[in-house]
This record gives structure tokens, C-alpha cells and sequence, in this order.
């Protein structure tokens, strides 16, 4: 058997009771399971995991875009009438469930395993989603943002972990930038339902938006479905106690993609010792996390709070500056973000390869560096009253062609740079943090600037948004890990490992 569990690191044919009865207490084993999940050609296996999970980031996009596209008819509703500020407080607790959930959720996901956690969040998130078409007030509003928002915070942290712990390593890179960028794919799923729901010749006012919501709950169930499948991770298993189901786990894996088991006699597959663990105590995650690799941690926080400053505060408040700038009704936004989302989701699929070729720091240093300063002349032209609605779009285009893969090279870079013990709970603290100061001040702070009616005021905003991409190129550039066609134990050596 491949995975086998070892006595002492030179054990003869004749091990003494005392010795044995010793090395079975520290439950070693030695495994090559990393090594052989990595060599796997890209199969249908990996496809079908890609879409069973990377179908969270479908939802978000959703449910994002339902939020901007939705606050037109929600100041209109004829029982809420919600004001910017409102509406801007709404998001920020969504964001503020997202920063909970990802934090209590991905400490849940490194303890009982990933495969329960992505059931949990997701039930969470469609119970959510569907009593926020039933909201009454501003209060009950929010709570249902914020619950919803907690199931799409968990989910982050137990997909990401599943998704980097089974994708070969060659692939990651432009895997989890795909993946991350399929937001788009949401949001564009939200635009057009924003189209056809808020078209007051079709649906009633106070209807069309309670029906948009209701959207994400019934792909949800769709999705509870296509996970019934997906293995918990093996990775996971083999630290955690479990290493004969993380082995039966790795030989139908093969079996699927390959016909067979791979032979592990020839020497071709590293392999590492391990000490299982149930868990890591959260003393030794801190000191993981901001003692042993504090300049990993540095860099992850400083890329998470400029993408989740960039784009909260820009894309929760989009509508609110077309309609109160340019003039646009409420039921036409649909048709300028349709655009905007293809940019987004084209930027990470045609960059992504640059990733894994040209390599992270590269490509992180250009795509935020472009997405800052481009955000500084489109900005610059919106104060001067240079840009149409059109022309606006056109140029958030283009911005987020560059900002979609800096922003999914954050989650990546998080995702891959720690400890297997301790993956989801960082993804989980960045995104907190990141997310915290970033993303939850984001769109309050643009709520208030757009209520001004001053453009000179947005654009100061706008300016803030760029110095912080700006500043995240450089940090990168100098700090960032070349992680590359690496397997993940190669770039973070397991808290367990016994070498």
C-alpha cells in the first residue's frame, strides 16, 4: 500500500512493542499522495470539480451585481424606499457577513474537513438569499445581506482550500484566476435578470426586485446537487488522521483520470513524513501566520485590502454613478454592466497562462500597477465632465480587464503561500481583514461622496482606490513568492512535516 504509516525513520524487519506501541502514539506516515495528485493531466475530473465548486463565484457575482443593479428600484420601491445611504450600509453588511463568515467558517473548514463546510456555507447562503426577497425594511434588509453574504465568506475559505489542494500545480494559476474571474459570469447573470425583472412594463415595481433575488437561491439547489460528488480533499485526509481514505480517495482519483493507479514503486513520486494531527491549536496558527511567515502574511494583507477597496467601493457604487451622474433610469443599468462583466471575466481568462508562465510577482506587480494608474486618468476625465455614460463604461472596462486578475491573484497568492493546516483560515484572515478595512469602508465612503453630487469628490475617492493598487504593484513586485508550477508542500511545508 502506498500510503503507509511509519515506525521511526530507520525501522528494521524487528521493531521491540515498546518502539512500536511509541511510533503508533505520533501516528506517522509516509506518503507520496501531494506528488502524485500534482503529475495528473488535466482531466474531466478536474473540470467537473471546477464546476460543482468555482460555481460559488457565479452566485457572488450575482449577488453583487443584484445589489448595484437593484438600488435604483429600491430607492423607487413603493415599500422601502431606501436612501444612498441605506443602500450603502446594505452592502457594507453583506461585506460584513462576508468578513464573519470567512473568518468562523474557515476556522470550521481546517478542523472538520473542507467537503462538510462547502454543504454548510451554501445552505447558509441559499436560506439567506431567498428571505432577502422577502425583506420589509431597511433593518431586515441588511440582516438578510449580512446572513447571505456569511454563507458566500465560508464558502471562499473552504472552495479555495478544496479547489488549490486538488488541481495539479502546473495548472493552479490560471485555474484559480478563471475560477475567481467567473464572478463575471454572475454578473452578467445579474444584469440581464436586472433587465427583464426591472422593466415596470413587465414586473410591478416592489416584485421585480424580490424575483431577482430568488435567482441565486434556485441555482443554489442546483449546485447542492453537482457537490454530492466531490471527495473531500486528500490532502486534508492524510494530515488529519484519515490516510486510508485519503489514499482510496488519490487511486479513484487515478482510476478516473488515468484508467489506473499510478506505480509508486519506481521512485518518480517525492514523498513526505507526516505527523497526523485532529487539529492545530489556534496559538500555533497565529504564530504560523504572522511570526514564521509574517512577510508572506504582509503581502497577502496589503494585496486584499487594495483589490477589495478597488472593487467594492467602485462596483457597489457603479449604478448609483450612472444614475445619478449620467442620468441613466434604473431598469437600463443591466445593458452597461453587461459589458463591464465581460471585461472582468476576459482579463483573468486570457492573462491567467501569464501566471503560471511569466510567473506571480510579474504579473501581480503589471496588473495592479495598470489597474491604478488607469483608474487615475479615468477618473481625472470623469471629473472634468470628459466621459459619457458610454465612454464611462468603456473605460471601467478596461480598468478591470487588468484589476480581475490582480484582484483573483490576491485570493491565489493567500490561497498557495501557507501551510496545509492552516490554508483556509488564512484565506480567511486576509479576506477579513482585506475585505474589513477595504471593502466594508468602500462603498459607505462612495455612498457619501456620490450623495455630494460633486464629481471632484468621487474622483478623490477614485485617486484613493489607484494609490493603493499602486502601492500593492510595488510591494509585490518586492516581496511576493515565485510559486510557479510548485506543488503547494514545496512552497509551504506542512506544520506536520517530520523532515
Amino acid at each position: 500500500m502506498e500510503l503507509q504509516r511509519s515506525l521511526a525513520p530507520d525501522d528494521g524487519p524487528v521493531v521491540s512493542k515498546a518502539v512500536a506501541k511509541a511510533a503508533a502514539g505520533d501516528r506517522i506516515i509516509e506518503t507520496s499522495i501531494p506528488a502524485r495528485l500534482d503529475v495528473l493531466p488535466w482531466s474531466g475530473f478536474h473540470t467537473r470539480v471546477v464546476l460543482a465548486l468555482g460555481i460559488t463565484w457565479i452566485l457572488d457575482g450575482l449577488e453583487v451585481t443584484l445589489a448595484g443593479a437593484l438600488s435604483g428600484a429600491l430607492k423607487q420601491s413603493p415599500s422601502l424606499h431606501f436612501s444612498n445611504l441605506d443602500l450603502g450600509i446594505a452592502n457594507s453588511a453583506y461585506l460584513a457577513g462576508a468578513v464573519l463568515g470567512a473568518l468562523g467558517f474557515g476556522w470550521l473548514t481546517d478542523r472538520i474537513g473542507r467537503k462538510k463546510l462547502f454543504f454548510i456555507t451554501l445552505a447558509l447562503y441559499l436560506s439567506a438569499t431567498a428571505a432577502t426577497a422577502l425583506s420589509w425594511n431597511v433593518a431586515s434588509y441588511a440582516l438578510f445581506r449580512f446572513l447571505t453574504g456569511a454563507g458566500i465568506g465560508g464558502e471562499y475559505t473552504a472552495i479555495n482550500s478544496t479547489i488549490q489542494e486538488l488541481v495539479p500545480a502546473r495548472y493552479r494559476g490560471w485555474t484559480d484566476l478563471v475560477i475567481n474571474g467567473s464572478f463575471w459570469i454572475g454578473a452578467a447573470m445579474g444584469a440581464v435578470a436586472a433587465i427583464v425583472l426591472l422593466d415596470p412594463a413587465v414586473i410591478g415595481p416592489d416584485l421585480g426586485w424580490r424575483l431577482a433575488y430568488l435567482i441565486g437561491a434556485a441555482i443554489g439547489l442546483v449546485v447542492l446537487l453537482m457537490r454530492m460528488w466531490i471527495p473531500e480533499s486528500p490532502r486534508w485526509l492524510m494530515i488529519h488522521g484519515r490516510p486510508d481514505q485519503a489514499h482510496a480517495i488519490v487511486d479513484e482519483i487515478e482510476r478516473s483520470v488515468l484508467g489506473h493507479d499510478q506505480d509508486t514503486t519506481d521512485g518518480r513520486f517525492a514523498r513526505i513524513r507526516l505527523k497526523m494531527r485532529s487539529h492545530t491549536p489556534i496559538r500555533e496558527v497565529v504564530h504560523t501566520l504572522f511570526s514564521v511567515y509574517r512577510q508572506r502574511a504582509m503581502v497577502g494583507l496589503v494585496l486584499m485590502i487594495a483589490q477589495a477597496f478597488f472593487y467594492n467601493a467602485i462596483f457597489f457604487t457603479f449604478a448609483l454613478v450612472l444614475t445619478d451622474f449620467y442620468g441613466i433610469s434604473a431598469d437600463h443599468v443591466g445593458w452597461y454592466l453587461l459589458p463591464f462583466a465581460a471585461g472582468n471575466f476576459l482579463g483573468p481568462l486570457l492573462l491567467g497562462r501569464l501566471f503560471d508562465t511569466l510567473g506571480r510577482r510579474t504579473m501581480i506587480m503589471f496588473t495592479y500597477g495598470a489597474s491604478g494608474l488607469l483608474l487615475a486618468l479615468s477618473g481625472y476625465l470623469f471629473s472634468i465632465g470628459a466621459l459619457s455614460a458610454q465612454g464611462q463604461t468603456i473605460a471601467w472596462m478596461v480598468i478591470f480587464f487588468f484589476a480581475s486578475p490582480a484582484a483573483s491573484a490576491a485570493y491565489l497568492t493567500v490561497s498557495e503561500t501557507f501551510p496545509l493546516e492552516v490554508r483556509a483560515l488564512a484565506i480567511a484572515v486576509f479576506y477579513a481583514v482585506g475585505t474589513g478595512i477595504g471593502g466594508v469602508i468602500g462603498p459607505a465612503l462612495f455612498g457619501a461622496l456620490i450623495d455630494t453630487g460633486s464629481r471632484t469628490s468621487v474622483f478623490a475617492g477614485y485617486l484613493l482606490g489607484a494609490f493603493l493598487m499602486i502601492a500593492a504593484a510595488i510591494v509585490a513586485w518586492r516581496y511576493a513568492i515565485s510559486a510557479e508550477r510548485r506543488s503547494l508542500e514545496e512552497i509551504a511545508r506542512p506544520l506536520a512535516s517530520m523532515e
